[in-house]
């Protein structure tokens, strides 16, 4: 099947056209700067040089019409026709207590991400803009709806529950998500398929480390635990988002600097983490490039961001008491040698050891652990998009056979 696979942001929209049979990419494409005095549109299909247009564009509805009509004027044998498109997959950041698998959207879903407004106001508004757009555009086709919190959802109560008044999760939901959820199962069951060992009594923790970082532990194949809790805030150092903090931080910085909640809430999503630190940038690696020029808080950087890794790691060896193997992905994750080994140094009293030489150099082979090493490292990129467009594959087929279709 030819899935369109659909991830809006706020002023963006990210797209893929994939082949599920043979698991293949066919076109990627990008919209920036949506709403802007002009907006930047890129395609790439498969084989063909990129195509890159300025623009000025209005709203994801008017996005999506011209990621339609730029998908059709390719001259290629993938796409003809959009009617050859039989499926679209959105990918959706929140799915609140409400969906633990993807699901076909209808009036009903679109009516419950948008409940979910409150608990993910800055992502599940522009997902159900995309979404709304899209079924304008290709309304005779099944929608689908791919949660970043639903395989979170094996995660046990004594780890979702945060230490406030009970009442509080009660009434409004507060507890643990987790997200980046459609790539921890992906990274994971990839890890399985390379090493044909069982998912029944397996350990394995996974990280997802790029702008926005995760780690997570899983256990016989279900997540047990993961670093990212009721939003995406908490949990590791990232990009621009300060991950774990002391909660009196935020009256502090109130009382101190006359803060607004708003003024404070973007401050620790979007002017903190490796940007706040190093004061420079929140890619690592121009901080890898400034650190090894002498850069002090570049390198301090690094180190917070390394530590942060290092002791969730840590602590989730201890919840599963013990683990077999350690994935790395994501673009810092895939990418950086040296933040991968600055990680897993020290870490040999849990029979942890990394071959240098696999790390740095990385072959077609995934594992970079030593022979002798009493747990697997592997290097595993991650394709949230593929996983989006096989469950939506699997949903519209299944949709297709009800006599309600």
């Amino acid at each position: 099947m030819k899935i369109l696979v659909i991830n809006c942001g706020s002023s963006s929209i990210k797209y893929q056209l994939i082949n599920t049979e043979k698991q293949e990419r066919l076109c990627k494409g990008l919209v920036e700067r949506i709403g802007a005095v002009t907006s930047i549109i890129k395609q790439e299909f498969k084989g063909e040089k990129p195509v890159k247009k300025t623009m000025v564009i209005e709203n994801h509805a008017a996005a999506l019409k011209i990621i339609m009509e730029l998908l059709l004027e390719a001259d290629n044998d993938y796409l003809r026709d959009l009617d050859e498109i039989e499926a679209v997959g959105h990918r959706v950041v929140h799915g609140g207590e409400t969906f633990k698998d993807s699901v076909l959207i209808d009036e009903d879903v679109e009516e419950a991400i948008q409940q979910a407004f409150d608990i993910a106001p800055l992502h599940n508004p522009p997902n159900l803009d995309g979404i709304r757009a899209a079924k304008k555009h290709l309304p005779d086709v099944p929608h689908v709806a791919v949660f970043d919190t639903a395989f979170h959802h094996s995660i046990p109560k004594h780890a979702f529950l945060y230490g406030i008044p009970n009442r509080l999760y009660r009434r409004y939901k507060i507890r643990k998500y987790g997200f980046h959820g459609t790539s921890h199962y992906y990274v994971s069951r990839k890890y399985h398929d390379v090493t044909g060992k069982p998912k029944e009594g397996s350990k394995i923790i996974t990280c997802h480390l790029g702008n926005g970082c995760s780690v997570t532990a899983i256990q016989d194949g279900k997540s047990y635990d993961t670093s990212m809790g009721f939003s995406p805030l908490e949990g590791l150092v990232m990009g621009t988002r300060s991950g774990d903090i002391d909660p009196s931080i935020v009256f502090y910085l109130i009382e101190k600097e006359e803060l607004s909640l708003s003024n404070v809430h973007a401050s620790l999503n979007k002017h903190s983490g490796l940007l706040g630190l190093s004061g420079y940038a929140a890619d690592m690696r121009d901080l890898i490039e400034e650190a090894e020029s002498g850069d002090r808080r570049c390198t301090e950087a690094i180190d917070v961001f390394c530590y942060r890794v290092k002791k969730y790691i840590g602590s989730y060896i201890a919840a599963m008491n013990g683990v077999d193997a350690i994935i790395f992905t994501g673009g810092i994750g895939e990418n950086a040698g040296l933040i991968r080994s600055k990680i897993l140094n020290g870490m040999e009293y849990a029979g942890i050891a990394v071959d240098e030489q696999k790390n740095k150099e990385l072959s077609d082979k995934t594992l970079i652990s030593t022979d002798n090493s009493k747990v697997e490292v592997h290097v595993i990129p991650t394709n949230e998009e593929l996983v989006i467009a096989i469950d939506s594959a699997k949903i519209a087929t299944a949709s297709k056979q009800t006599p309600w279709a």
